[in-house]
Order: C-alpha cells, then structure tokens, then sequence
C-alpha cells in the first residue's frame, strides 16, 4: 500500500535514550523504532515494525527533531550530526548535541534527568500487510517506509493525523470488501438467471 502523496505519519516508541558524553561532545542516542513491540492505535488497532522496514532508507538525507518540530532540528545524517543503523532490535540513532544550541543543551539535560526518554519516527508508508484477526481487530505491519525524520518526544502518542489516516485506511478497505461481495452476488444472481432460462 502506498500512502498519500506527501502525507506523512509518525510511528510511536516507548523506548529509552540516554545522554553520553565523549570527550567534549555530548550524544543523546537511543532505538527510535523497535522489531519486538506491538503498538495500539487505538482498542482493536495495532501497527509493528518489519525488521526490514528501513531497508534501502537509511542513506536518505534524515533529520532528528524535537517533538516532529521541523524548526528544532538537533541533526541531520547529510551533516553527520545523526548517525542511524538496524540491528536486529530495532532502529538506533545517535545524534551529535550542539553546544551551541540552546534547545539542544536543553534537551540534553532533560534526557540526562530522565525527564524525556522516549521517541517518534515520521515516514511515508511503501508498503504494508493488513491482518484481520479471529477477535476482530487488525493488525498492520510497515514492511517498508520513506523515513523522513525521528524525534525526541515528550509525550509518545500518535498524532491524529496519523490514527485519522489508519481509520481511513481500514474504513476504505471494508468498503473495498463490501463492494467486491456485491460484485459476486450480483454475478452469482446474474448466473443463476441465466441457468434458469437456458433450463426452460
């Protein structure tokens, strides 16, 4: 499934950074996706990782924001300030703090108190598998994505753009299947008519 052209959504994260010194420089770094967990969108609506969503991506031109802020921008994988890599917990960036960045430094700080430790990803969905289960929720696995940004977040939540566009998805696919069960029904009646006649 390819999602809207220049639609983008974010992915939540409910894993750990941390803040590391090395000599002068100063890291926050941390998974800003993992393979393992399952996230609800919302009762009955879950999205996971593919170990192999990002393949292909990583050498894109990415940036580390603060809350999905493209104003506050603490690195980018074109300047070599973000590093990204997969292994096979999830995806792990270290993004390079400028000391000269206020909002940075404050950032900083507030990962090194534990103050804000989670993260976000925001991407392009290039493809997905939908899952209808016996419960009758559905589960949705990004197979492969367009990353554009990850985030250092306070708040580790969907926004609403992004559980809108999923209650889209799954509202179009239930009209796709209702029509194609019309489309059979009407040719199974079509079908039956003409067996009739030719008995006559």
């Amino acid at each position: 499934m390819l999602s809207e052209p220049g639609f983008r959504r974010s992915h939540c994260c409910p894993t750990s950074f941390r803040a590391v010194e090395q000599g002068a420089d100063k890291y926050i770094e941390g998974y800003f996706a993992t393979f393992t967990g399952t996230y609800e969108l919302w009762p009955g609506a879950m999205e996971s990782v593919d170990p192999h969503a990002f393949d292909g991506t990583l050498a894109d031109d990415v940036r580390a924001l603060i809350d999905h802020e493209t104003r506050l921008v603490l690195g980018r994988t074109k300047a070599g300030t973000l590093s990204l890599r997969v292994d096979e917990h999830g995806l792990w960036g270290s993004i390079r703090v400028n000391p000269e960045d206020s909002d940075a430094m404050n950032l900083y700080t507030r990962v090194q108190r534990g103050d804000v430790d989670q993260c976000s990803f925001g991407f392009d969905i290039l493809d997905e598998k939908t899952e209808y289960r016996e419960d009758g929720s559905v589960h949705w696995t990004l197979l492969k994505v367009k990353l554009y940004e990850v985030s250092c977040v306070t708040f580790p939540a969907y926004e609403d753009t992004s559980v809108t566009a999923r209650r889209h998805d799954l509202a179009g696919m239930k009209k796709r299947a209702h029509d194609e069960w019309k489309a059979r029904m009407k040719g199974r009646l079509q079908n039956h008519g003409t067996q009739t006649t030719d008995s006559r």
